[in-house]
Order: C-alpha cells, then structure tokens, then sequence
C-alpha cells in the first residue's frame, strides 16, 4: 500500500480540510491549508485523495505512521496465533450432546480462536441439505455473544461447513483471563483475610466447663 501524499506533495489546488482534532474545517485553497498545518507544527496529510476535492487532514504524520504500524504488527501476531479449531456434529444430534459440544465451541471462542463446525452426512443424509443448514444456523445463534460466521453453511463433499470467528482477538481474550484470575485471586486473599479477623465463637463444651468453674 502506498503511502499518503503529505504537505508540498500534494496536488490539489483545494481540499476539504480536517483539522487536528477531528474538526471539518471545509473546503480551502491548498495554500491555507498548508499554513494552518505549519501554524500548528503538524503535517498536512491526503487521506482520501479520491474524493473531489480530496480529502486531508492535519495530523503528526510520523506518530501516526507509527500507530499504524504497531497495530498492523498487532494484527498480524493476532492472525499468526489465531488457530482454527474443530467441532464436529452429527446430523440427528440429540440435545446433551449439542450442549456439550457447544460449551467446548464458546471455550474456543472465549480463548480466541476460531470455529470450524462441521456437520458429517451418512449415508440418505445427504439427501437432507436443509437439515445441516438449520442445524449450523442455530449453532451461529447461539454463539452470537461468542463470535460471529464468517460465511454461510456451505457443502464440502459429505460434509457441511461453517467458520465462526472470535468477537475477541487473543490478545484481548488473554487479557481478559488475566484480569479474572486476579480477580478471583484477590477474592480468594480477602476470603482468607477475613477468616482470619473473624473472632472465635467458644463451643458448647467450653461454655459449660466455664459455668462449672
């Protein structure tokens, strides 16, 4: 991908000038809007030269070519160690089985990896395509707070596929899991704290051996 044209390498003889924060300045001639970027010591950057007039905005556009990268570099670690994970269902499931099966797909999900659910046709069940659709759009559904399908339920030979991906990368998701294990960590210490603070109630027996004393 190209880089965006910035300052004196821009072309237009007007733009529509975002300034620095966000705001729309409007349409201007070229030359104030190099001024404005300079009288802020920001760069004027072209980020949609195909809109007429193109579109720039007045930004540090070494910070920003920064950020850019980071999360490209974050995006990239994210797909690397995103795995596809498999749950397979057979066409006249009954209902634990589904269940069990779709609690170890939201695990999945939860870790953030991805789904491929998978119904496997035998034999007459090929003949019954509809049924695997239902079957996988409920599966889509019912993870809906987990991820979300990525394509629609398609044929693969004797199969029916379906990819769901994650609502949440790994790296967000591992850091969600870090955040509960502290959480119950810190539950468990003050659990122990209190039980330590709490005073001792004597027994019955104690109590009678004090009244006899």
């Amino acid at each position: 991908m190209s880089e965006p044209r910035t300052n004196d390498r821009i072309r237009a003889n007007e733009v529509r000038l975002v300034g620095p924060s966000g705001e729309q300045v409007g349409v201007v001639k070229l030359e104030m809007a190099l001024r404005l970027a300079q009288e802020a010591d920001l760069d004027l950057v072209e980020v949609s030269p195909n809109s007429r007039p193109p579109v720039a905005k007045i930004m540090d556009y070494g910070k920003f070519k920064y950020e850019a990268a980071q999360k490209a570099k974050e995006a990239r670690r994210n797909q690397a160690n995103t795995v596809l994970k498999e749950v397979r269902f057979r066409l006249k499931i009954d209902e634990h089985d589904y269940d069990t099966k779709l609690k170890r797909a939201i695990s999945f999900l939860e870790s953030g990896d991805k789904v491929k659910a998978m119904i496997q046709f035998r034999g007459r069940e090929q003949s019954r395509p509809e049924m695997g659709l239902k079957l996988l759009q409920k599966f889509a559904e019912d993870v809906v707070d987990y991820g979300s399908a990525e394509n629609r339920p398609k044929l693969d030979g004797r199969n029916m596929v379906m990819i769901v991906a994650p609502v949440k990368n790994k790296s967000e998701a591992k850091a969600e899991q870090n955040a509960r294990r502290t959480q119950q960590k810190e539950a468990a210490r003050a659990a122990k704290h209190a039980d330590h603070e709490a005073p001792s109630t004597p027994d019955v027996a104690d109590q009678a051996e004090s009244k006899e004393n």
